[in-house]
């Protein structure tokens, strides 16, 4: 039986408090990296930082409304949102608008909608519906198919419209099954996936192939067990043909900007002068962010006092390379205060997650926290030159109306359903 009460306190204040500062600090630092001129008009809504206002200003209305709305709804509704949110994607191919070579937007107007930012949550709900379903076993492999082809769908769909950042952050997904019961063999296979996968870029497919079956072949021969000689035949014969699938794959599947990136991350070109030019047409935006953020310091240039940050060295830094700013104006310290702040908020989440009483509510907070979790990780990890540039938002803080609105439906439903489970019995 479900009660619903009127007591605004029983929402978790806690993670609406971290929200709001990651939001505002988020803010002042697109203030900074889009002014232009010595004065700043607020309400310049041509301007990004007046928009972010405008955007942060509605943002309220809507977690009014997300929080308005009883707890069960987004239970009940979950799998119509998801088959609106599929038909959202399914629509861009006839009215999408084409944005920096993907079609990831409609046009309302002078706006711009990101469905896509938006399908993560409806795809968070749908695989919270699916696995508490009671008819549902993590285990049996038919669950696990149409499991896969629920985050398989949305992820195509933007994977189509040539945005293939926003389709990695459906690998997220995984660590939610794993919570729930998934083999951890699932996650062996994946990381050995990508580890075949650098190599056989980094080596080639046939020193790869040699190097796995070697490994594979003693593996076994350690084993005090006699082994089955057709397991290791079959382990090996797959991941030859992935090594191989993987070269195949970038060779000629892969766009040759997305090619570019990842041979440049490991170091795959010899040729001095092509080096040379993606250097150039590439790294622009990561060899000047990873220098904003050196010149920082300890404790930053100040607020507004960004060299590299008022004299637009980074292009489009209030957007996917915001944490530059960070570091230029805000220093080790300040970058520091924002990896603290998504750091509290994940483990917030998780342990509100742990709380709940229903499976549904607790599969929906590990899968809001997995998401913040990539889109943090990715996001940072790109501005500082760790893995290979991939254009996908910081969290509540980077520039950008449906990014926000989408992480903060994602956020708040979660702390609805959160506020309802002392109503439960």
């Amino acid at each position: 039986m479900i009660r619903e009460t009127n007591r605004h306190f029983s929402f978790d204040w806690i993670t609406i408090i971290i929200f709001m500062l990651l939001v505002g600090f988020g803010w002042l630092n697109i203030l900074s990296a889009s002014h232009v001129g010595d004065e700043i008009d607020y309400l310049d809504f041509s301007q990004p930082y007046g928009k972010q206002l405008l955007f942060i200003f509605l943002t309220f209305g809507l977690i009014v409304l997300i929080l308005a709305i009883e707890a069960k709804f987004y239970e009940r509704f979950s799998s119509l949102i998801y088959i609106i949110s599929l038909l959202s994607l399914a629509g861009l191919f006839i009215f999408g608008k084409n944005v920096n070579g993907a079609t990831s937007w409609y046009g309302i107007g002078g706006m711009t909608i990101q469905p896509s930012e938006f399908a993560k949550t409806a795809t968070a709900l749908a695989v919270a519906k699916y696995i508490s379903d009671l008819q549902t076993d993590i285990r049996s492999i038919k669950d696990q198919i149409n499991f896969f082809i629920i985050i398989a769908l949305p992820a195509v769909l933007i994977l189509l419209q040539n945005d293939a950042g926003s389709t990695i952050v459906y690998g997220s997904f995984f660590f939610v099954l794993y919570r729930e019961g998934l083999s951890r063999l699932y996650l062996i296979i994946g990381l050995s996936v990508l580890f075949l996968s650098v190599l056989s870029l980094k080596f080639g497919a046939l020193i790869t192939g040699i190097i796995a079956t070697t490994i594979i072949f003693t593996h076994f021969f350690l084993q005090k067990k006699k082994p089955v000689i057709l397991q290791p035949i079959l382990i090996t014969l797959t991941a030859i043909a992935i090594t191989f699938g993987v070269r195949f794959f970038y060779e000629n599947i892969l766009q040759p900007h997305q090619k570019d990136r990842i041979s440049l991350w490991l170091r795959l070109e010899n040729d001095p002068d092509k080096l040379a030019q993606m250097r150039r047409d590439i790294l622009y935006n990561l060899y000047e962010s990873e220098k904003a953020i050196s010149s920082g310091g300890f404790g930053g240039r100040g607020f507004l006092e960004g060299t590299r940050t008022t004299g637009k060295f980074v292009p489009e830094q209030h957007t996917d390379y915001i944490f530059s700013t960070v570091g230029e104006e805000w220093g080790f310290v300040g970058s520091s205060l924002v990896v603290i702040l998504f750091v509290l908020l994940l483990l917030r989440i998780l342990h509100l997650a742990e709380q709940q009483k229903s499976q549904f509510s607790r599969v929906y907070g590990y899968s809001v926290a997995s998401i913040i979790f990539f889109h943090f990780m990715i996001n940072i990890g790109m501005v500082m030159g760790l893995i290979p540039t991939i254009g996908i938002p910081l969290p509540f803080f980077s520039y950008g109306g449906s990014g926000l609105w989408g992480f903060t439906i994602l956020l708040f439903i979660f702390i609805k359903l959160d506020s309802n489970k002392i109503n439960e019995w």
